[in-house]
């Protein structure tokens, strides 16, 4: 299951994790969040030993969205080594999420 992170602790969560994390940035509104939303929990499941995998609502969480510049979801960012690595604008299919984070694997 992804874990929820929030403006507080999302430097340890995610930056300090000490492997690949993958940050879904949503909203309880948006259509497209919702169609990736079993795709993020999927590759939760699927890479737990390997990565961090977190979602953060901008709603409730505007310090972070701001921070990363974060303007259209959903949004997801891939990070390694505490430092952005790539990112995903918009609902696309997993294969290509997957693909991105397998590339931080590597």
């Amino acid at each position: 299951m992804a874990q929820e992170v929030n403006d507080s602790n999302f430097d340890e969560v995610v930056l300090n994790a000490g492997k690949p994390a993958v940050v879904d940035f949503w909203a309880e509104w948006c259509g497209p969040c919702r169609m990736i939303a079993p795709y993020i929990e999927q590759i939760a499941d699927e890479y737990k030993d390997r990565a961090v995998v977190a979602k953060v609502d901008v709603d409730n969480n505007p310090g972070i969205a701001a921070r990363f510049g974060i303007r259209n979801i959903p949004t997801v960012l891939f990070f390694k080594d505490g430092q952005l690595a790539d990112k995903q604008v918009g609902a696309v299919p997993k294969s290509n999420l997957v693909s991105k984070l397998e590339a931080l694997l590597r």
